[in-house]
């Protein structure tokens, strides 16, 4: 039976409990500067009073150890791949994002299950496999697409942490060499982002901007989402 506060059944074993807090999700491609509205958006809303719990994908401790040893040794299939990462994100779920929306916190995600989603279906995973595998998912109250142009994704990575193996697609062999896959794979996942974004309701914001202009945007709607809806959460003591 359907849950309507998640895209399918949920946790059929947990038992119904009201979440007074709020799940906000920041969704985008990589170098998009998804950390960084994170930080400035937790730290406003501290500032402002409310109780700000964050999470982001593969942080699971129960997962992360191996998922880092597959990904450096490039030992797992596509679908294998695909349930590793579903398997962080219903620890995280379960054990982290409930549990902290029960207690009035506003819950800010890195990510959320579309960037797996989008990734899957680049690498050859059947859609509705994949959107199915969800059905798990809560239903966030707010998700922010930052869109940027690949140009702009490219300069920032290029004067930051650099490109890597997997968010160049490497593993696809879209090219024989980093940038060139990057560019090509980036422009795909944008593509799934977007049809993402029409199916699940993002809010898309323009992200080839300053951060600070980006961050002033973002606040918007979780102004209209917090000050509208939701009584604010004390800190605990």
């Amino acid at each position: 039976m359907k849950n309507t506060n998640y895209y399918g059944a949920g946790f059929p074993y947990r038992e119904k409990q009201k979440l007074s807090g709020k799940l906000i999700v920041l969704e985008g491609s990589d170098g998009v500067g998804r950390s960084t509205q994170i930080r400035l958006l937790r730290r406003w809303l501290e500032d402002e009073g409310y109780a700000v719990s964050d999470t982001g994908l593969t942080r699971s401790g129960l997962t992360q150890p191996g998922l880092d040893a597959a990904k450096s040794g490039h030992t797992l299939g596509p679908q294998t791949m695909s349930l590793f990462y579903l398997a962080d994100f219903a620890d995280r779920l379960e054990n982290q994002i409930i549990p902290a929306l029960q207690a009035g916190f506003v819950v800010l995600s890195d990510r959320y299950f579309y960037s797996v989603i989008a990734r899957d279906i680049i690498r050859g995973i059947d859609k509705t496999w994949a959107r199915n595998l969800y059905g798990i998912a809560l239903k966030p109250d707010l998700i922010l697409y930052m869109k940027a142009s690949v140009d702009s994704l490219v300069t920032r990575l290029i004067h930051g942490r650099g490109l890597n193996y997997w968010e160049a697609g490497m593993d696809l062999y879209l090219a024989d060499n980093l940038y060139d896959s990057f560019v090509t794979y980036q422009g795909l996942l944008i593509k799934e982002f977007d049809e993402l974004a029409r199916e699940y309701n993002f809010v898309t914001v323009d992200a080839d901007r300053t951060p600070n202009e980006i961050f002033e945007t973002l606040k918007v709607p979780i102004v209209q989402l917090l000050y509208n809806r939701l009584t604010k959460a004390k800190k605990p003591s």
